[in-house]
């Protein structure tokens, strides 16, 4: 059996028949992979929350320009001073929670799943996916026979 390549060529599907896993075993592991996807997207939202803030300040950074340039030099201060520099959340700037999340975290949970996915499945992911493929194609060619 093959799968399909990024790259557009085949590659070699690994051998599902080979994996003693329990019921439970594997929905544990369909359970951890789906929370770590989940994981990911959270960090894909706090990379957009990142970009967003970012695009922000550069905006509160003309409106520094556009107050000075329209003579409220106490205002553009204020801006210059209190509210550029200032972290968006407990004195952190966004690309210091980006990288917090991703040190503290993220790759703390990759690499718990990917321990349990080495140990139960021989390091094999998304093992229900790749069985329910087989499952659809095989009803496929079935049904071609008929």
């Amino acid at each position: 059996m093959t799968d399909s390549n990024p790259n557009g060529g085949p590659e070699t599907a690994p051998d599902l028949d080979d994996l003693d896993l329990s019921e439970a075993e594997q929905a544990s592991l369909h359970d951890l992979q789906l929370s770590i996807e989940h994981v990911h997207r959270a960090y894909g939202t706090l990379l957009e929350f990142h970009h967003q803030l970012g695009h922000a300040m550069d905006r509160l950074g003309d409106a520094e320009d556009s107050l000075r340039e329209a003579g409220h030099e106490a205002w553009a201060n204020d801006l210059r001073d209190d509210h550029l520099p200032a972290g968006a959340i407990s004195d952190q700037w966004t690309f210091e929670l980006v990288e917090e999340f991703s040190d503290e975290f993220l790759d703390d949970v990759d690499a718990f799943e990917r321990e349990v996915r080495d140990e139960l499945a021989d390091g094999i992911d998304h093992v229900t996916e790749r069985q329910q493929k087989r499952q659809l194609r095989e009803r496929a060619a079935d049904v071609d026979r008929d």
